[in-house]
């Protein structure tokens, strides 16, 4: 049995200055973590016995799908070459050298260790499909950490891989981790979305996040209380209602537009709405020169919106099929475009793919011509204002596809509230959610840069198709805490708190209060319940108050209605508390506990 008196519980009366979420101020009052350095938590005895289960939780979940693995944290930098990774990561990945001078790095996933594996093990299709996972720390060189365990530099993840001999076997290894994590997230007691994501650096050709919706997240979800609609905002679209057309039908015509660089500035002087106005964006995308190692090759990038919308970068990655970009310098803006900054626009400007750049010298190749994106929300438009690479200038009736051709047409532009939903059309909303999983299909961009293969029925060799699927440990635990806290503190739901049930006798020198309290922890753990006897010597007031700080779900308070036969059983979620007979405790506290 857990004597409280006998544990080491270090709550605290108020949360330090620097906690900010509420999830990082109850964890540290609540005596479950203390922070080490930053972004580097050491877990304590509450703590710990929360993660473990929900460990157990995701371990049992998992075991009906895939098989758990163990891998190495430390990674030779050879690895991650060969998946084409070791640059791309950058900063956020811990690097170091061993005493000969090899180069490694601590994990941050673990793709190209599991794709080791397949390459040296996995040989038929016969041996397909498989589903490894494993339960580990993983490493990122945040460089702000915050918010507690939101954001850390070290934590625990449920990593699993998939390997199918067809897309068709991925579809199915990927539902089962669909199913799987519903089933988690359900059995500890999260409210949570499912929406569309964007792969990011992981790559592949779809992706779900879970998300709770808090506001100590750091993304941004789009929603439909209608229809259930959810996407992550980097994926999210959605229908906008048709913008009011300027009238005419003329050619492009130059307007004096002295000093007005920004979209404002030009609706505001024409007196036209932002939404008849192209905003242009230049960038300059950057890719390694295959031709020179170690050089950068540079392309430039014009990106055109509807002047009242907001570019996405995560779709502008997408769009250049994840290669990084950066904005324009003002100097190489005009010696590209020749244009000054604030006037560019589109009309006259050479792009790959425009149809009207034939007569530009032959010495330019047609992928060396810049890229000309445009959001599908200018598509169909007409009469519209754009900057005349002109100083001071602007140009008046500007129709897309006839007065200039872009390379591509894309969704490039943030989703905002309000706007209608894609699926049914009633207006989204958007706010801030946590992600607490997050599942992807790679396909076959690790098997084939690193060489796995096996032999397919037919007996040729084809590289495996990949899944990866991944869950926070910590951040199941922290998003429980922000969705379910008051001023006194937090409740878990009793699968993750650390204790089923609290049992307080209200006075410890009150020897037969001491005596049922002891007998009642004994018996309801005899009936499989988690029990912390709080036998400390403090005030009734200090131990139900610590009680509700440290999220354990239920209290039963031992007191004076012992001479009844009667005992307190009170729920931390509702506050209702309940008289129930001693004599029948088990039965009374499952009753309540719902279990």
């Amino acid at each position: 049995m857990h004597r409280w008196s006998q544990l080491f519980i270090p709550t605290l009366r108020e949360a330090p200055t620097d906690a900010e979420v509420a999830s990082h101020k109850f964890l540290l009052r609540a005596g479950y973590i203390r922070q080490l350095a930053a972004g580097i938590y050491s877990y304590l005895f509450l703590g710990q016995r929360s993660v473990q289960r929900i460990i157990g939780i995701v371990r049992e979940e998992m075991d009906k799908i895939g098989q758990e693995f163990y891998l190495p944290a430390l990674h030779p930098r050879e690895l991650w070459e060969a998946s084409g990774r070791w640059s791309v990561m950058g900063d956020n990945m811990f690097r170091l050298k061993d005493r000969g001078g090899r180069d490694l790095c601590l994990g941050m996933t673990h793709e190209e260790v599991m794709t080791e594996i397949a390459r040296k093990e996995l040989r038929s299709y016969k041996q397909l499909p498989q589903i490894w996972y494993q339960i580990q720390a993983k490493f990122r060189d945040e460089a702000r950490p915050k918010s507690g365990l939101i954001r850390v530099r070290q934590f625990t993840m449920k990593d699993s891989y998939s390997f199918d001999i067809d897309a068709a076997g991925l579809d199915v290894s990927y539902q089962k981790h669909y199913d799987a994590y519903r089933r988690i997230f359900d059995r500890c007691g999260l409210k949570y979305a499912v929406v569309e994501a964007h792969s990011g650096s992981m790559g592949g050709s779809q992706s779900h996040e879970f998300m709770v919706m808090t506001d100590a997240g750091e993304d941004m979800v789009a929603s439909c209380a209608a229809c259930g609609y959810a996407a992550n905002l980097e994926k999210a679209s959605s229908k906008l209602p048709a913008a009011q057309e300027l009238p005419g039908d003329q050619k492009p015509e130059e307007i004096a537009t002295p000093g007005m660089k920004t979209i404002e500035d030009v609706s505001k002087f024409l007196k036209s709405p932002q939404a008849n106005t192209i905003k242009t964006l230049a960038m300059m995308q950057v890719e390694d020169d295959g031709k020179h190692p170690g050089e950068k090759r540079l392309r430039p990038v014009v990106v055109l919106l509807r002047g009242d919308h907001y570019l996405n970068d995560a779709k502008l990655t997408a769009a250049l099929g994840g290669k990084e970009f950066r904005p324009m310098h003002t100097e190489e803006i005009q010696q590209f475009f020749r244009s000054p900054a604030g006037f560019l626009g589109p009309v006259n400007l050479p792009a790959a793919g425009d149809p009207n750049v034939g007569s530009i010298t032959q010495r330019v190749l047609m992928d060396a011509l810049p890229l000309l994106l445009a959001d599908e929300s200018l598509k169909g438009r007409k009469n519209l204002i754009a900057g005349a690479n002109k100083e001071d200038f602007h140009l008046k009736n500007v129709t897309p596809g006839r007065d200039f051709h872009p390379t591509d047409w894309a969704d490039l532009r943030n989703v905002s509230a309000g706007e209608g939903c894609p699926s049914c059309g009633k207006p989204l909303e958007v706010g801030r959610a946590m992600e607490i999983g997050h599942i992807f299909k790679l396909g076959a961009k690790y098997t084939q840069s690193m060489g796995a293969s096996v032999l397919d029925k037919d007996g040729k060799e084809v590289a495996p198709i990949m899944g990866c699927y991944g869950i926070g440990i910590e951040r199941i635990l922290t998003a429980a805490i922000e969705q379910s806290n008051d001023a006194d503190g937090f409740r878990l739901s009793p699968s993750i708190a650390p204790f089923d049930v609290v049992v307080t006798p209200t006075n410890v020198s009150d020897a037969n209060l001491v005596s049922v309290a002891n007998d009642i922890a004994a018996r309801l753990e005899r009936a499989g319940y988690s029990v912390l006897l709080d036998d400390r010597d403090e005030r009734p007031g200090v131990k139900f108050k610590d009680a509700d700080l440290v999220g354990i779900p239920f209290r039963i308070n031992v007191g004076k209605k012992v001479t009844e036969g009667q005992v307190e059983v009170v729920s931390r979620s509702t506050r209702i508390s309940r008289n129930a007979n001693i004599a029948e405790i088990e039965r009374e506290f499952k009753e309540t506990a719902g279990t």
